[in-house]
């Protein structure tokens, strides 16, 4: 009998069990379920400021060279990219998430800004991408999601920009975990705006498409929404600290202390426009050191053939004819900020713009001031050598027939002289922004050896395949005919 009473209560709390949902049994009390999205925020600026840096970019614009292998980069023969960047987006889902549970809209906007920025370098690099059901899993269980058509991601791109910029003009409050404008979302809001610009001119071959409104756009934000000014520091840009995890990305790169070394096509054309730039960013050839030279004279600084077999630029190398990317970029912690979207680009956009036809204002003006911004940040960041970049510097730079915009006779060649410019103020900075606008203007030109074709894109990771292989062969076919290869052009260059 007392054998029995035990199973019957055994089987009385069995069943008081199975009643109750087992995601409620198996929450933890001492873990929270919630956060504030400050606390999210903090961490995805971290990760959206140095995301698709690094030095990959560097050998597709042919500012580094390799001597001791062969950089698929530098000879357009890469393959595959991966999907990394969703992995980061999931933090910014999150934050959004938490946002909404509070009713915070400042957190939303930001949000909807770094999805925006994601996406766009996302579908930039692939054509099509999953983006109306991506990071679906938890809300909607939704794991193998569809591939957006590449004009309706852009589509949502503007959209998504476009309320993050009206939600924060609409809620001007301090923003607690902002590591980029400690809290001022007047900062953002301009910000932000100068990125619509970027992403409408990035669609400058698609300005027709009347679903865009491309030049309309461009000319409302321009005309009637705040952006970023020149001296009141108003970059969006990541500094860095020295403390251990907060450090400048390439402190201490033991990369840099191998095979790389500066690409000629990029020393050239600092020499060629006597572009005291090159001073501060990149080392004197042990050559021009041992004669003597100063470290303003041009002639002691070199770069490396990037369609050479690597085997002769490593001799070259050897016999003390390169130069190296300057030591403050891996010695120093602090060097200089990642910039995201700053007052320098923007005005090199509104200059194009003016010179499309699609505003109206003094295109010479914008270019200039893109260029002393452009002077100005290393002025401020490159510690001890800011002299060679100086005001004085800057104005008689200015005055040069081959940087001088006006100079220019056809609005072709005005086009040509702005991505050049935007081109020498990258290093180090804007991903693969210079490739981009390569890849849409021709400009600037980047050399290949013969019988290499333009890299247009990157081949869908091969973890698509496995995992998600409906989908992606989908939107393989509706692009390519089902020929997924980086040499097929996507849909904002057709």
């Amino acid at each position: 009998m007392k054998k029995t009473y035990f199973i019957l209560l055994g089987l009385l709390a069995l069943g008081a069990v199975s009643c109750r949902d087992l995601t409620e049994i198996n929450l933890n009390p001492n873990n929270a379920t919630t956060t504030h999205p400050q606390a999210l925020l903090t961490k995805v600026e971290w990760d959206a400021f140095r995301a698709f840096r690094g030095t990959g970019p560097l050998y597709i614009q042919k500012m580094l060279v390799q001597t001791d292998g062969e950089n698929a980069g530098q000879i357009y023969n890469w393959q595959r990219g991966d999907f990394d960047p969703y992995s980061n987006l999931r933090n910014v889902e999150k934050m959004i998430e938490e946002a909404e549970k509070i009713k915070d809209p400042t957190y939303v906007a930001l949000g909807k800004f770094f999805r925006s920025y994601y996406f766009y370098n996302l579908a930039l690099q692939f054509g099509d991408v999953p983006y109306s059901e991506a990071l679906k899993g938890e809300s909607a269980e939704i794991f193998s999601p569809k591939y957006d058509p590449q004009k309706d991601v852009f589509k949502g791109i503007l959209a998504e920009l476009k309320e993050a910029s009206d939600l924060l003009e609409a809620n001007p409050a301090v923003i607690s975990g902002d590591i980029i404008y400690g809290g001022r979302s007047a900062g953002w809001v301009k910000a932000i705006n100068a990125f619509r610009l970027k992403v409408l001119m990035t669609l400058s071959n698609r300005a027709a498409d009347t679903d865009l409104n491309v030049k309309q756009e461009f000319a409302a934000i321009v005309s009637s929404k705040p952006l970023l000014s020149a001296l009141s520091g108003e970059d969006a840009q990541l500094v860095f600290l020295n403390q251990e995890g907060n450090r400048y990305p390439e402190f201490n790169s033991s990369g840099y202390g191998s095979g790389m070394y500066m690409d000629s096509t990029f020393i050239r054309r600092l020499q060629d426009r006597k572009d005291p730039r090159l001073f501060v960013v990149a080392t004197q050839t042990r050559l021009g050191k041992e004669a003597g030279k100063a470290a303003d004279d041009f002639s002691s600084y070199e770069g490396g053939d990037p369609i050479a077999p690597y085997a002769r630029v490593n001799d070259k190398a050897v016999a003390g004819k390169l130069s190296k990317v300057l030591e403050r970029y891996t010695q120093d912690p602090t060097t200089e900020p990642l910039v995201l979207m700053g007052y320098a680009e923007q005005q090199f956009i509104i200059a194009e713009a003016i010179v499309r036809g699609w505003i109206n204002g003094n295109a010479d003006a914008a270019y200039e001031n893109g260029i002393r911004s452009g002077f100005k940040f290393y002025e401020n960041y490159a510690k001890g050598i800011g002299g060679f970049v100086a005001e004085d510097k800057v104005a008689a730079y200015l005055e040069q027939p081959l940087v001088k915009l006006s100079a220019a006779g056809t609005p072709e060649a005005k086009l040509e002289r702005i991505m050049m410019q935007k081109y020498l103020r990258s290093f180090h900075q804007g991903g693969l922004s210079s490739y981009i606008d390569h890849l849409r203007t021709g400009y600037p030109e980047f050399r290949k050896s013969a019988g290499v074709k333009t890299a247009y894109r990157w081949m869908y990771p091969q973890a698509e395949y496995n995992t998600n292989g409906k989908n992606v062969s989908a939107a393989i076919q509706r692009q390519f005919s089902g020929s997924d290869n980086i040499n097929a052009k996507t849909w904002w260059l057709n």
